[in-house]
């Protein structure tokens, strides 16, 4: 990757999105992260005739990181159909903090945000640590 990252991944992610599996809604997504180490995670979204199942991208991106060593992703971005940035959903925003925490940078349909500012006031790791003090 190069110093700004960004072109890079989006052009995984565009690679991704063209593995999508969107029969229902015809919207592919595809979403690419860097990883505190140096790794490329890619997942697509994978839709299901029960709607309620499908799994976003962000979900194959989650399943990568894991699969291939586990770390902190660091950057990262989705893409529709047509290669265009998009917002992850709250559900995804939600798997993206617990893979990237509050530092994670997101290119974002307004630029460059942290995922603090995309998901503010999130619920993580320590407000269960919090739950399990009160004990």
């Amino acid at each position: 990757m190069t110093v700004d990252p960004w072109n890079d991944l989006t052009a995984a992610a565009v690679e991704a999105m063209g593995h999508a599996y969107a029969p229902y809604s015809h919207f592919p997504v595809g979403a690419a992260a860097l990883v505190e180490d140096g790794r490329l995670v890619t997942g697509c979204n994978v839709e299901n005739a029960a709607y309620g199942v499908g799994l976003c991208a962000e979900c194959g991106l989650g399943s990568q990181l894991h699969l291939t060593g586990g770390g902190r992703l660091t950057h990262f971005v989705c893409v529709n159909g047509d290669g265009d940035v998009i917002m992850p959903c709250g559900r995804c925003r939600q798997l993206l903090f617990e893979n990237g925490g509050p530092d994670l940078l997101l290119l974002t349909v307004s630029g460059v945000r942290r995922m603090d500012q995309v998901l503010p006031d999130a619920f993580g790791p320590e407000a269960l640590d919090a739950a399990h003090h009160d004990d």
